[in-house]
């Protein structure tokens, strides 16, 4: 039995009728994940106001509950509904009367309504909560006792993993410990039968045990005679004539067996043992203890014989290193198929909310569930536009410095380490700083641009989109005709290698012979690379070739220029045998020297600037973090005219970067006439 359909209607983030959030999940671990204030812990909380959780039985419906849409009125009604499938024979027994028939399977579906009846201090009964069964209510109320049975293990954020482990009167140890198997076996203590070999001893209950212990303990001389000397030395003395009073010295146990049990348990506690199995206090930190917490938990949800195996855990890396934090995840999927080391036990299911990429990527993007303002988007198969390929490269691919785009206001999809270089600098010196308008950059280094996009686009556009913004930057990858030569991947214009029909580069010649039909040529690529751009993803290709060209022909031919030369003394640089200084004197004269043997032309002096990357000189990686930091030394000069940089810069990375702050117009669809890339080229 797992939870697999959660609906929530006018509770917190989440409004009534369109507005409210429906969300499916899967056997195992489902991850919500999204930035601040989307929702995760509302979704959490839903679950457990209509499940009810071990920590907390009884929860108290606050004003604050109940949602308030973005004209300041506040619903009157809260609707949760739990659909919990794939009942066993046990289940479908112990729920039998709640049972719902529809489709050809049975489901149990749990349906917590909040009405309000007053605003709250107006009257002492100022909300009214019923839990039914059955479609929209319609089935009988659910008993505590019936809820109970659903109540889910719940461990809050910034937990004291150290006090729930420790002893206590209605301890969370004491309760795992009482329904695990075995802790009520073994033989009762009979005082008139008393054990005679240790074996006998190892024989007896818990209780036994600890009857027996007390039996010994009060036949203890040192408590035999202590217990004589009060009532012989003192009490008797005390009396009056007929008073019949005597002292007993006993343990404080009372009560029924179970009450008896629970109060040997509430003295135990779980503590961490270093190598030599000492249990030294202090040395195991809120990381290491949190671990031990979650195995408790889960070591009582796979061995209970009944009831609903759910796990609810806020930020599970609270207190965790990135390695403790994948091995967790590791862990957790592990159980989830109730499978522990070699013990069999139930499937658990775990829903966890977390701010960790490292745990993100630790998950399939299909066990993921995006949180985005009001709204909640499963990214299982069906809900999204990624195809089953999709899904395969990005369990591949979607690593910790990836997955951060799960919990960005805005995305930047990037085919190198150039762009993910020079870009933030270049939004910093246009006044769009990346962080400050929480915008994510993800380098796929060449391969999966749509891949990752596709995770922001909904398979159901008739449905709310995913507001996130997402620039994806895209090289048009056609050279300038001359280009080829220069770069040496031809000699003249009769060479072969033209007409080689596998050759992987291509120029504008390729696409014909006068300029309307080059033109539309490149119109074609440009519209092609944009083919899937749809709701709030859209595709931002270069003006002319790849970004290293595009800057240096835009205006920002010295800079890049530069760049380059300091990325190919790199190595002599880092030496001390060169100063960074003597290297820029040197680039300052060769960039004169090879503008005018250009004569000036602004693309003759881009290929052979772009000449230095692809004759291996220059790193484009170094030579980018070399000019990022040129755009940030100039940005922060007095009298820096952020304008007129933003008018010398490729207008794509420009738009790509407004874009993904959410500064522009709506997505453009794919068939919308594109901006005339010949006119560009002027």
């Amino acid at each position: 039995m797992y939870l697999s359909k959660l609906t929530i209607s006018g509770f917190r983030q989440f409004g009534q009728g369109d507005a409210a959030a429906e969300l499916t999940f899967q056997p195992g671990v489902t991850a919500l994940i999204g930035k601040n204030d989307s929702g995760k812990t509302a979704i959490i909380d839903a679950a457990r106001y209509a499940l009810l959780s071990r920590d907390q039985m009884y929860f108290k419906v606050q004003q604050e509950d109940f949602h308030v849409d973005a004209g300041g009125s506040s619903v009157d009604d809260i609707r949760i509904t739990c659909v919990l499938s794939d009942l066993g024979t046990a289940d479908q027994a112990t729920f039998a009367e709640h049972l719902t028939y529809q489709d050809g399977a049975i489901s149990l579906l749990i349906n917590f309504h909040a009405r309000r009846l007053a605003a709250e201090g107006t009257a002492r009964r100022w909300v009214e909560v019923n839990v039914r069964s059955g479609l929209d209510g319609s089935g009988p109320p659910l008993e505590m006792t019936v809820r109970e049975l659903l109540a889910s293990a719940y461990l809050r954020p910034l937990r004291d993993a150290e006090r729930e482990l420790s002893s206590g009167r209605g301890s969370r140890l004491s309760q795992i410990l009482y329904h695990v198997d075995g802790i009520k076996e073994g033989t009762s203590f009979d005082p008139e039968n008393l054990p005679a070999t240790p074996a006998a001893t190892s024989g007896l209950s818990l209780l036994g045990l600890s009857e027996y212990f007390g039996h010994n303990v009060k036949s203890h001389k040192g408590v035999v005679d202590a217990q004589s000397a009060i009532n012989s030395d003192y009490l008797k003395s005390l009396l009056l004539a007929g008073d019949q009073m005597t002292g007993k010295i006993d343990l404080t146990e009372g009560g029924s067996e179970d009450t008896r049990l629970r109060q040997i348990l509430e003295r135990l506690e779980l503590g961490l043992m270093d190598g030599s199995g000492a249990q030294p206090r202090g040395k195991f930190g809120l990381g290491s203890n949190n671990i031990l917490y979650m195995a408790c938990e889960l070591l009582l949800l796979g061995r209970e014989p009944e009831g609903l195996p759910l796990l609810l855990v806020e930020e599970p890396e609270a207190h965790l290193h990135p390695q403790r934090q994948l091995r967790l995840m590791q862990f957790l999927k592990t159980a989830a198929e109730g499978k522990v080391q070699d013990e069999e036990g139930r499937k658990v299911q775990v829903i966890l909310s977390t701010h960790s990429p490292n745990l993100a990527s630790g998950l399939p993007v299909t066990n993921t569930i995006l949180l985005d303002g009001e709204n909640a988007h499963p990214l299982s198969h069906d809900h999204t536009c990624l195809s089953s390929n999709d899904y395969s490269f990005l369990e591949r691919f979607l690593d910790a410095t990836k997955a951060n785009l799960f919990f960005a206001h805005g995305v930047l999809i990037v085919e190198g380490d150039g762009e993910a270089l020079v870009l933030p600098a270049i939004a910093r010196a246009i006044g769009l700083d990346l962080s400050a308008h929480g915008v994510s950059i993800v380098n796929v280094k060449g391969t999966g641009l749509r891949r990752f996009s596709k995770i922001f686009q909904k398979s159901d556009e008739a449905k709310d989109w995913i507001s996130i913004p997402v620039a994806c930057v895209a090289d048009m990858d056609v050279m300038p005709d001359a280009a080829p030569e220069i770069l040496g991947l031809v000699t003249g214009d009769d060479d072969p290698k033209w007409t080689n029909p596998k050759r992987r580069w291509k120029a504008k010649r390729d696409f014909g012979a006068d300029s309307p039909t080059v033109e539309a040529g490149l119109k074609e690529r440009s519209e092609g690379l944009r083919k899937d751009d749809a709701q709030n993803v859209r595709t931002f290709v270069s003006n002319h070739w790849t970004l290293e060209y595009d800057l240096a022909r835009s205006g920002l031919g010295s800079m890049v220029f530069n760049a380059a030369m300091l990325a190919n003394a790199h190595d002599k640089i880092c030496d001390g045998s060169k100063a960074e200084n003597e290297v820029l004197a040197e680039a300052e004269e060769g960039f004169a020297k090879l503008w005018s043997e250009c004569d000036e032309d602004d693309e003759l002096t881009a290929i052979h600037i772009y000449r230095l990357f692809t004759s291996k000189k220059a790193s484009k990686a170094i030579a980018a973090q070399y000019l990022a930091a040129a755009i940030d030394i100039e940005a922060a000069r007095e009298g820096f005219d952020s304008a007129a940089l933003e008018a010398h810069l490729p207008t794509y990375l420009v738009d790509a970067i407004k874009h993904a702050c959410g500064i522009g117009s709506a997505p453009v669809p794919a068939d919308e006439p594109q901006p005339d890339v010949a006119a560009a080229e002027q």
